[in-house]
């Protein structure tokens, strides 16, 4: 299956061209009906709708897949890093692979990096569908239950908004995607510490993976109890 990134560009192309191809079946339909040729007319209509539907789907899906990434392996979505900055207050830097980064402040003990995995159907699977991810939100987590209640959590949104989304397509018009099999969320957390850096993967069957980045990373979460 090709990359999505090349794969958004060509359903949108495919969308275009079968609207312009509906435009045609229009102005003939138009033309036969001026000509009397009821028939003719309403043959070039049942096109027309035709043409426009496929080109709806394909433009929809298209625009939906924006921001989904294929799994073919264990791969790298994040490096996070964090800085203490007081009692359960932490600065933190999320680096992505495309070399841009987003930064925030979360509260608690923990960090928790949370992803949307969509997986297709055995069918498509055997055509070369691959499962495709799209990161959702980092937030802070306390590790203390009663805490957690009663504190509200600071959360950072790490998905751009777009006017349609391949998740929510599934979720509202189920009978329009019937080539996806599961649509789920997958978390990963690790213990929040000062001058921290932490690595996070999802693996081809759509589980997000943290790790820490490097030994002092390692030695200090042993350090808190973990």
């Amino acid at each position: 299956m090709p990359d999505i990134q090349i794969l958004v560009p060509v359903l949108i192309g495919i969308g275009i061209v079968f609207f312009l191809v509906s435009l045609t079946h229009l102005f003939a339909a138009r033309r036969h009906w001026r000509a009397r040729r009821r028939f003719h007319s309403a043959h070039r209509v049942v096109w027309l709708f035709v043409c426009l539907l496929v080109a709806v789907l394909s433009f929809s899906l298209g625009l939906s897949l924006r921001g989904y990434r294929l799994l073919t392996q264990e791969s790298h979505v994040a490096t996070i890093t964090s800085r203490q900055l007081g009692p359960q207050q932490f600065a933190v830097r999320v680096d992505f692979p495309d070399g841009t980064h987003q930064s925030a402040d979360l509260h608690g003990d923990e960090w928790q990096l949370d992803a949307r995995v969509i997986k297709w159907t055995p069918r498509a699977v055997e055509m070369g569908a691959k499962p495709v991810y799209r990161l959702d939100r980092l937030s802070g987590r306390y590790h203390d239950t009663t805490q957690a209640q009663t504190t509200p959590p600071s959360v950072v949104s790490l998905d751009s908004e777009s006017m349609l989304d391949l998740w929510q397509l599934k979720k509202q018009f189920p009978q329009w995607l019937p080539m996806i099999d599961a649509d789920y969320g997958s978390g990963a957390y690790l213990p929040l510490v000062n001058e921290g850096k932490y690595d996070a993967s999802v693996s081809p069957l759509g589980g997000l993976v943290a790790r820490p980045a490097d030994e002092a990373t390692a030695t200090k979460i042993k350090a808190t109890g973990w």
